[in-house]
C-alpha cells in the first residue's frame, strides 16, 4: 500500500474542488468573497476607486469610507479576512494604540476580481432597478 506525502494530498485534494458539490470546502470561500462588507473592505485597500496601488488603512478610515456598517460587523468582517489570509493587521504601539489593515498577496490577487463586480453594479444598478419594477408590476 502505497502512502502519499502531506503535499501530495494537498495537491490531489486542490484538484479535486468543484464548488458545485456540497461538500466543496471552496463553496465557504465564495461565502466570504461575495458577502458586500467584504467585497467592499478589499475594494477599499485595494485602492481601485481612484487609482492608487494597494494602501494600509487604519480601522476608523475604513469605518469611514466604508458608510453604514457597523463596527461589529467591520471588526467581524476584518477578523475574516484575516483568518483567511487575504488581510494582514498591523498594530503600532502608539498613544492610542494605530491599528492598520492591508491586503496581503493573496487579497491583492483578487483586486481585479472584486473591482469588477464593484464597477459592474455601480453601472448596472438602473438597468437592475427596471428589472425589479417590472417583475413587481406584474405581481401586483
Amino acid at each position: 500500500m502505497a502512502t502519499t506525502t502531506a503535499a501530495q494530498q494537498r495537491q490531489t485534494a486542490k484538484a479535486e474542488y468543484d464548488a458545485f458539490l456540497a461538500a466543496c470546502p471552496s463553496r465557504q470561500l465564495l461565502d466570504r468573497v461575495s458577502d458586500k462588507w467584504v467585497t467592499l473592505v478589499l475594494c477599499a485597500l485595494a485602492g481601485d476607486d481612484d487609482g492608487h496601488e494597494p494602501r494600509s488603512l487604519r480601522y476608523s478610515e475604513l469605518a469611514r469610507r466604508l458608510g453604514g456598517v457597523s463596527q461589529k460587523m467591520l471588526t467581524q468582517t476584518l477578523r475574516s479576512l484575516e483568518r483567511d489570509g487575504l488581510v494582514t493587521r498591523t498594530v503600532v504601539a502608539t498613544v492610542p494604540v494605530t491599528v492598520s489593515y492591508a491586503l496581503t498577496d493573496l487579497g491583492v490577487s483578487l483586486r481585479l476580481v472584486v473591482r469588477s463586480l464593484k464597477v459592474w453594479a455601480e453601472a448596472h444598478m438602473d438597468d437592475v432597478l427596471a428589472g425589479r419594477s417590472t417583475y413587481d408590476a406584474r405581481l401586483a
